[in-house]
């Protein structure tokens, strides 16, 4: 048996974790930039705001309305999921975590009686010690769990929160009622394609009829998701996997044309790369920048995206090294009086720490490594970053406009919540 458990209308849930008076009152959270809609609470949702509406269209309604309005805090975000997740190995070992509001749990193994009162006790839990409201969907497969998982929610009087696929009435029942493009794993094109051929719900995919197009259309894939929808298991639990990449790119506030500016924004996102190949004792060998104009203000057909790649002749995470090989292929790439709207570092090619290859002829500074480790020290007992390259800006981390940004209230020793007793 296999379970989904889904965060309700997880980045508001966080932000009511902290600040309750939001409960039962409309509130949405805005992307990077507070540009548009990417959470809403049920009551924004029956006041008719959609997801990914832009913010800026959306201005009188939320003053007519008095809706709340965030912007996103990924570090409260995170810390919270991370919370939510370690729970749910109370439950089962078997645990993978899906997104940041979603995991599949495996119960293979376990006896367990009820499922139902099992999937409250998981609701009670973690309501009790992080806040989070949950959904839980059981089900003898993974795609079937997602189904069971989407019915919880969307009755959640009848289900209080937990719905279990445990009969072939129900699965029937269940396919029946949940549509093609809802789906886990049919996206727009492919539920325009099945609604041509007369496929309008889960229980129409799983038809001997449709097999054949349904194999000629997606493949093996869509074989294994039919056989997952007639509750045979065939999607096994996924292992965590090594990373492959990492990357951080932000759209800026306003268009950057200045190099000095720019080249900031660059030095910045490279020393957070190489901060986040140190908190996972990685390393990397590949620098990637890339570089983005506003597509609106280009001419039709001209080039608006732009890439550099530089490999290094040996694997660092020091900001000084992935910095200098950023400043460098910024310095090939940039054009002088061109703005640019976005940019980002992508470092690749990543091997753990442990299994740096030393060079003989060819190698880092090994005083970077000595500072970075400082670097990190005070940056972890001051929870700011306090020491930073020579080029970037010392009075912010980011240039992203952030109006509405809520406190981090578990991340951030000075933003703590204070309880007078």
């Amino acid at each position: 048996m296999y379970a989904l458990v889904d965060c309700n209308n997880f980045y508001v849930s966080c932000e009511r974790v902290f600040q309750p008076q939001l409960n039962n009152k409309p509130v949405v959270v805005l992307s990077n930039n507070d540009g548009c809609v990417i959470s809403r609470s049920n009551e924004a949702k029956q006041l008719g705001i959609s997801m990914g509406a832009p913010e800026f269209q959306l201005r009188e309604k939320i003053k007519a309305n008095g809706i709340h309005v965030f912007s996103s805090n990924y570090a409260l975000y995170g810390d919270l999921s991370g919370r939510v997740m370690r729970l749910l190995t109370h439950f089962t070992p078997n645990v993978e975590v899906y997104s940041i509001d979603e995991a599949f749990l495996n119960f293979e193994g376990m006896k367990i009686p009820n499922y139902e009162s099992y999937g409250a006790k998981m609701k009670t839990l973690i309501h009790k010690c992080v806040g989070i409201p949950i959904c839980v969907g059981f089900a003898p497969s993974k795609a079937l769990a997602k189904v069971a998982n989407k019915i919880a929610k969307k009755f959640p009087d009848r289900t209080q929160g937990v719905y279990v696929v445990d009969t072939e009435e129900k699965r029937l029942k269940a396919l029946k009622w949940t549509k093609i493009e809802d789906v886990w794993g049919i996206g727009f094109r492919l539920a325009k394609k099945m609604l041509a051929k007369n496929i309008r719900t889960a229980y129409d995919f799983t038809l001997p009829q449709h097999e054949a197009f349904i194999q000629r259309e997606i493949g093996v894939v869509g074989i294994r998701l039919r056989m997952e929808l007639l509750g045979i298991s065939v999607l096994e639990m996924e292992e965590p996997k090594s990373k492959k990449n990492i990357a951080v790119t932000r759209s800026f506030e306003n268009d950057i044309a200045d190099f000095d500016s720019l080249k900031e924004r660059i030095l910045t996102f490279a020393s957070v790369c190489s901060e986040k190949l140190r908190k996972q004792n990685l390393c990397c060998t590949t620098v990637i920048l890339y570089l983005k104009k506003n597509k609106f203000k280009v001419n039709q057909g001209d080039k608006y995206n732009f890439y550099r790649m530089e490999s290094l002749p040996f694997a660092t995470n020091t900001s000084f090294s992935i910095g200098q090989a950023a400043t460098k292929m910024l310095n090939d790439i940039y054009q002088e009086g061109t703005a640019y709207k976005k940019a980002g570092i992508i470092v690749t090619t990543i091997i753990p720490q442990g299994q740096k290859q030393f060079s003989l002829f060819d190698e880092e500074n090994p005083k970077y490594q000595r500072i970075v480790e400082v670097m990190d020290f005070w940056q972890k007992k001051s929870g700011e970053r306090k020491i930073k390259l020579a080029g970037q800006d010392l009075s912010k981390t980011w240039k992203m406009r952030q109006n509405h940004l809520s406190q981090c209230y578990t991340t951030d020793i000075n933003e703590i919540l204070k309880v007078k007793c």
